[in-house]
């Protein structure tokens, strides 16, 4: 934005650093919410289909999962894991999710109640979680997860 400044017989033309940066609009904000937001159910409905090729998108390369009593696991790891059928969820909801969007980063929590069949044995985790999102080429990707047990 410019500004005409008319001082002691001088015009002085003045250039504002505040306008040159331009700030996101609510509306861009509420539409990065919008698509992390389904983006949330995306990762549930295919944990619940064991939907490895969906996950395999949403997930980035270099993804690191810690999740309550497991090894730190890669991408591959986590995929891996998925497709061996050792483990089948019956249940995989998050509720209280709050969503931050921080330019091109965003970072989401919530609670997560699964249910799942781990080696012919059912097992009920409750779960509070942190998910960090990085967009990439406009497309959002989970770049960590991070998971500890809720108390009861």
């Amino acid at each position: 934005m410019w500004k005409l400044v008319f001082a002691h017989g001088v015009l002085i033309i003045a250039a504002s650093a505040f306008a040159q940066s331009p700030q996101p609009s609510a509306s861009h904000d509420e539409k990065d919410a919008a698509e992390l937001t389904r983006l949330e159910s995306v990762w549930n409905d295919a944990h619940l289909r064991s939907d490895a090729v969906t996950l395999e998108r949403l997930w980035a390369d270099d993804l690191i999962v810690q999740v309550t009593n497991m090894r730190v696991l890669s991408k591959a790891d986590a995929l891996e894991m998925l497709r061996s059928g050792h483990m089948k969820f019956k249940r995989y909801e998050t509720t209280d999710l709050r969503i931050r969007v921080y330019g091109d980063a965003a970072v989401v929590t919530g609670q997560l109640e699964r249910t799942r069949d781990l080696n012919a044995r059912n097992v009920h985790d409750r779960w509070r979680f942190t998910k960090v999102y990085v967009r990439r080429a406009n497309k959002w990707q989970v770049v960590t997860w991070h998971a500890s047990t809720l108390d009861q």
